[in-house]
């Protein structure tokens, strides 16, 4: 490695430049004296008759460091250059080129010495590649070929781990086991991996104890307790460190946010806040109004919490129904079909509540239901006399002197305090006022005489009013015929005159008389016909009666 040397590189590391000048010069006067050494016992292997051919020097070097970061009030001897041919007569030159020649690295040209001016940085720049040469400093001609070295710079632990991407969200189910990873957070350290303990991070939780852990060299964040409650507590700010130097002391750390939230799951079952409720309706209620709500209360969320409602037992089961607000999450009752107080006052419900999305993992934690009681009690309303027939008809003969009785109708109040009833026909009902009511008997008279041919039938209305309350009142109809009177005499059809040729043959047929009665069939079945005595030759014809008159020629 020695033949043919031209060049000796030697490296001067930082730590050696910055102990005692003695301490650094020492290696370097060594080093030249070897050099030296070996060049004379080359000189006198060849006097003693081997005869060398001295070949073209080259050079021969090392990497170089210099420790980045240095701040001292000198420049940094990085190392120093050297040839052979260098007498020390000072006719051998050094220069420097390359990466930061002339700014950064200066050489001094008599002894080769390389110093760095400026503060280096390992982080913007690892290493720089430089070339040395040797020349004649009065003819700038080459002494020795030109050779390139690297000048790395030695990392110091001068950056701090960081997390690129905090703060952190991570989310993890309620109740979930010991040890359930929640997320990897991962920092990075711009010092050198490769070198030292300088990027050797070590993970550690400062905040969230004892509720998460994280590994030390993974980053990965676990849940540490059992049975976490979303109910209790929804959202953790954990805090992790990262620490390098493998979290010695004199390390450097950084820290980042995690803020953790627990996801719900169905573990907690519908609970009634109450056993008993008590409700009550109004008998004027119709089928499909609401009676009024209850609610079981669930914390979970979405899905988790919805509850459904149903009757499982109870006395108003056909009576009454229960559906689901899906807004509000409650029961709602409404009435199936109308209640009487008179009749049933009131009714208890047996209602259940249960979720309908059930977790698998807890089924165990169940039942996933609750029951409660509904009393519902009827109210009484302020009803309407209620008449004790749908509707009436009645029958009353035509000419029927006036106050003749037709009939009756009866209505009572059927609420509690059973008040009377005062009756009335409403005049619509009967424009022309042909029948009058008994205010409070309800009895129903003629006021004058009625005319069956001009009307057989009198549809009216007949009012019942309670007397106090709410003065509510309902109405009734009320049908009469009035009966036929044989009260209209017969009247012939036409009052034509007949005409008739002389010397007709007896028994020719003349002419057909009949008649009309305004009276029902009963009292018109049969017509007598007969010749009147005062008409004149009444001895020449003769009239048969059958429900009309034939009259016909008896004589020439």
């Amino acid at each position: 490695m020695w033949e043919g040397l031209g060049l000796q590189v030697f490296l001067m590391c930082l730590g050696a430049v910055l102990c005692s000048a003695v301490a650094t010069s020492a290696p370097l006067e060594h080093s030249h004296r070897h050099r030296l050494s070996l060049h004379r016992h080359r000189e006198r292997t060849g006097k003693e008759g081997q005869v060398l051919h001295r070949s073209k020097r080259g050079w021969v070097w090392n990497q170089f460091f210099v420790i980045e970061e240095y701040t001292g009030p000198d420049p940094v001897l990085v190392g120093r250059l050297h040839s052979d041919v260098d007498a020390g007569d000072g006719n051998c030159k050094y220069i420097l080129s390359g990466e930061g020649a002339g700014t950064i690295f200066v050489i001094d040209d008599k002894t080769g010495n390389i110093h760095a001016t400026k503060t280096l940085d390992r982080e913007e720049q690892a290493q720089y590649t430089l070339t040395a040469q040797a020349v004649d400093r009065a003819t700038n001609k080459p002494l020795e070929p030109p050779s390139e070295f690297i000048v790395k710079v030695q990392d110091i632990n001068d950056n701090p781990p960081e997390f690129l991407h905090g703060p952190y969200y991570a989310r993890v189910p309620e109740m979930s086991n010991v040890g359930t990873s929640v997320m990897q957070v991962t920092a990075t350290d711009a010092d050198d991996p490769t070198y030292g303990n300088s990027a050797r991070l070590v993970y550690s939780i400062l905040q969230g104890q004892p509720y998460f852990s994280v590994e030390p060299q993974t980053g990965i964040i676990r849940t540490a307790l059992p049975n976490m409650d979303r109910e209790a507590r929804q959202e953790y700010d954990v805090v992790i460190q990262a620490k390098d130097m493998g979290g010695h002391m004199g390390g450097l750390s950084g820290t980042t946010e995690v803020k953790i939230t627990l996801t719900d799951v169905n573990d907690n079952p519908p609970k009634f806040p109450q056993s008993v409720y008590a409700m009550s309706v109004s008998e004027d209620k119709v089928s499909g109004e609401e009676v009024g709500r209850l609610k079981a209360k669930d914390p979970d969320l979405g899905e988790n919490g919805l509850v459904s409602y149903r009757f499982i037992e109870g006395d108003g089961m056909t009576v009454f129904e229960i559906t689901t607000d899906t807004d509000t999450r409650e029961g709602v009752i409404k009435l199936r079909k109308p209640v009487d107080f008179e009749t049933k006052r009131a009714y208890t419900l047996r209602v259940e509540a249960s979720n309908t999305h059930l977790d698998p993992r807890f089924i165990a934690w169940g039942p996933y239901k609750d029951t409660a009681t509904v009393k519902v009690m009827v109210e009484d309303a302020d009803e309407p006399p209620a008449f004790m027939a749908t509707s009436y008809s009645f029958e009353v003969e035509e000419n029927a002197r006036d106050g003749t009785v037709v009939g009756r109708v009866h209505a009572k109040d059927t609420d509690v305090a059973n008040n009377p009833v005062r009756y009335m026909i409403p005049r619509y009902t009967d424009v022309e006022q042909f029948f009058s009511v008994g205010p409070e008997d309800g009895i129903i008279k003629t006021t004058r005489p009625l005319d069956r041919e001009t009307l057989p039938w009198h549809n009216i209305s007949v009012s019942a009013t309670e007397i106090g309350g709410h003065h509510q009142d309902t109405k009734v109809r009320v049908n009469i015929k009035v009966k036929d009177m044989n009260d209209n005499a017969p009247e012939f059809a036409t009052q034509n005159e007949i005409l008739v040729c002389e010397n007709v043959s007896p028994g020719k047929l003349i002419e057909t008389v009949s008649a009309v009665d305004k009276d029902e069939m009963v009292h018109r079945q049969y017509f007598h016909f007969s010749i009147a005595p005062e008409a004149v030759n009444n001895q020449n014809f003769s009239l048969k009666d059958n429900r009309g008159g034939w009259l016909k020629c008896v004589c020439e």
